[in-house]
């Protein structure tokens, strides 16, 4: 194994031009939603392309029908070295409404703010400054011993933060150049600010959007209540049924595929503080609602559930109308665990729904979307080095945490490419990404940059 030391002494001593090449990037206007910002997220890529190739990259801009990918490798300095793709997004939200700012938000900077020095501007954390982390652990590679310990695949896409639209056509044609080992995914957060986090599972996701149909018009109902159909009443019946008393969602095979949390995973997991009143009592609620006999960060990290997102019908508007309504509609969502199948949830909720359906009524079914849960398994190999790599950085050990959210891209280079991800972000809770103010903490980059350095020696040796 190359020596690590002087790597790290490296990006020490890099640390202000790195910061300048950070500042640089974010003060390009990316944004990927808005068409009026399209010739800057190609500037974006091309100033990405331009810096990897600097530190020896080979590199390049990629288009698609959105904006451009960038694709960059670089061999590793001994033959044998595992092969990791490293993935971010050079993108970023819109500021909207700008009055709330600070500061201009593409004119970054260091400030102080809450007792801590912090990166201030649009990106900094979301995801230019987390992608630049790994991006400067090369570069201190390079500069100490002129080459990389692993062979490395880069991979930078520009629409993010719009929903992907050209990132699922780009993998399939190009799958044979993007496969790797493993993916290296850095668009997530630590537990706090002294302790690092590795995602270790996902939730998976299965979107369902669901109108009850009765009569052919809204009826009167001192004329027919009592009598007619109601779809209201039939749709509340059908999702007040999606659950048990206990908490657990009824359909049909619902749990094939969920495994129990080991028992040291739960316990390191209380380790973190996270009490039902801290969770809960922070949005204003007490009482824990799903599964009985389950903690908050077990609910939200490890089970799978069945919500409603919405509910509308008949008449809402002002006032007061007598009618029974025609139809009524809701969406639902579910959100998935080990190896759940979303197809299958998906088949057992619509049988579901047809089983409750009056013989005169009807239903249709539009679909949101639907994908698997990622786990890793928790003695996996992959995650243990990370694991040991991070807590020889940061003041307290890491930990390993579920995400109750889904990051698409992690299922598509299992299903797509056929590798793990490993999930490591250093950006935290009060970063405020998506809104005004957006920052990351100055020590996120600077030992984020160690991290990496530290994680890529791990995972040569």
């Amino acid at each position: 194994m190359t020596e690590l030391a002087p790597v790290l002494t490296q990006a020490d001593a890099n640390l202000d031009s790195s910061l300048e090449k950070l500042f640089d990037l974010c003060r390009i206007k990316s944004i990927s939603t808005d068409p009026a910002f399209k010739a800057d997220c190609r500037t974006a890529a091309e100033w990405l392309v331009s810096y990897l190739q600097s530190l020896g990259f080979e590199a390049s801009v990629r288009d698609t029908p959105g904006h451009p990918m960038v694709v960059a490798h670089h061999a590793a300095g001994s033959e044998g070295a595992p092969h990791v793709l490293f993935y971010g997004h050079y993108d970023v939200q819109p500021v909207d409404p700008l009055n709330l700012w600070e500061r201009d938000p593409f004119d970054p900077a260091i400030i102080e703010r809450d007792g801590q020095r912090v990166i201030a501007g649009r990106g900094t954390s979301d995801d230019k400054g987390q992608l630049l982390t790994f991006v400067e652990a090369c570069r201190a590679y390079k500069e100490t011993h002129g080459a990389l310990p692993v062979r490395v695949t880069i991979l930078f896409e520009g629409e993010e933060e719009s929903g992907s639209p050209s990132l699922k056509p780009f993998l399939e044609a190009n799958a044979a150049e993007l496969k790797a080992d493993f993916a290296l995914i850095c668009d997530t957060s630590m537990w706090d600010a002294e302790t690092p986090a590795i995602s270790a599972g996902l939730r998976g996701l299965v979107g369902e959007e669901i109108t009850i149909k009765a009569a052919d018009r809204d009826l009167h109902s001192g004329y027919f209540g009592g009598a007619a159909a109601n779809p209201i009443h039939i749709l509340s019946d059908i999702l007040a049924g999606l659950h048990d008393e206990t908490g657990r969602v009824t359909l049909e095979s619902f749990y094939d595929g969920v495994e129990e949390t080991p028992s040291q995973i739960k316990a390191s997991w209380e380790t973190l503080g996270m009490s039902t009143e801290k969770f809960l009592g922070a949005i204003g609620l007490s009482v824990p609602s799903g599964e009985k006999g389950r903690s908050v960060l077990e609910l939200t990290w490890a089970r799978p559930t069945a919500e409603v997102n919405g509910i509308w019908g008949g008449y809402t508007g002002e006032g007061f109308k007598t009618v029974i309504a025609a139809e009524a509609s809701a969406k639902v969502s579910f959100r998935l665990v080990g190896k759940q199948d979303p197809d299958r949830i998906r088949a057992s909720f619509r049988a579901y729904v047809q089983s409750k359906l009056p013989a005169d009524c009807r239903v249709e079914f539009h679909q949101h979307g639907g994908s698997p849960a990622i786990q890793l398994p928790y003695d996996s190999a992959l995650l243990n080095r990370a694991k040991s790599a991070l807590s020889d950085e940061w003041p307290k050990p890491a930990v390993m945490i579920g995400m109750g959210g889904s990051i698409p891209i992690a299922g598509d280079f299992q299903k797509m490419l056929g590798m793990e991800a490993l999930l490591v972000g250093f950006a935290l809770a009060d970063d405020r990404i998506h809104s005004p103010n957006e920052k990351y903490n100055l020590t996120s980059f600077h030992k984020g940059i160690r991290s990496w350095i530290r994680i890529m020696a791990a995972l040569a040796d």
